[in-house]
């Protein structure tokens, strides 16, 4: 967990560096990515290496994807982030080996410490585990690790980690069932 230095809540939590850094990245993402077909995955992973993104093997980014700050991200082999999902990295998100992000899912790794004056931000990291599966429109909040072929239902929220070969859904997201692999 890091939490900012805020004097107050209007104060930014980033440096001046940082702040400049998000927005090239804003622009780059719109002007280089954001218009180009599937085919042209290795392109967007070649803009994502550039502003930091921790790569291994070949995931798939959509194209209408969006990621707040690149150089927090990590992503595996054969992860799949989905079409107008959000992966609001003001801290790290871990997507491993073949865990997916369908389309819209919001992973969040920010939030508010509401007893401090400033309301400072607080950063917790994301982990999706090899194998796990969120389901569309899903909010993934601060802190949470989804293990290893879980699969988070559709519109879930979930406020814990999920375990191993599971099927978590709901508000807030509860066990539902085994995953049985064949």
């Amino acid at each position: 967990m890091a939490e900012r230095n805020q004097a107050t809540p209007y104060d930014s939590p980033w440096s001046i560096q940082t702040r400049i850094g998000i927005l090239i990245w804003e622009y780059a993402w719109l002007l280089l990515c954001s218009w180009t077909p599937k085919p042209l995955n290795p392109w967007r992973l070649l803009i994502l290496r550039l502003f930091g993104t921790q790569i291994s093997g070949t995931p798939f980014v959509h194209q209408r994807a969006r990621i707040q700050i690149p150089w927090k991200l990590i992503l595996k082999d054969r992860a799949c982030i989905g079409d107008r999902s959000n992966l609001y990295t003001l801290g790290p998100i871990e997507v491993h080996e073949a865990a997916t992000i369908s389309q819209e899912a919001y992973l969040c790794t920010g939030t508010h410490d509401i007893y401090h004056p400033s309301f400072a931000l607080i950063t917790k990291r994301i982990v999706i585990q090899s194998n796990a599966f969120i389901g569309a429109r899903a909010f993934i909040m601060p802190g949470v690790t989804i293990e290893k072929n879980a699969v988070v239902g559709a519109c879930s929220v979930v406020i814990k980690d999920v375990q191993a070969n599971v099927i978590a859904a709901g508000n807030p997201a509860k066990v539902i069932a085994s995953r049985t692999l064949q």
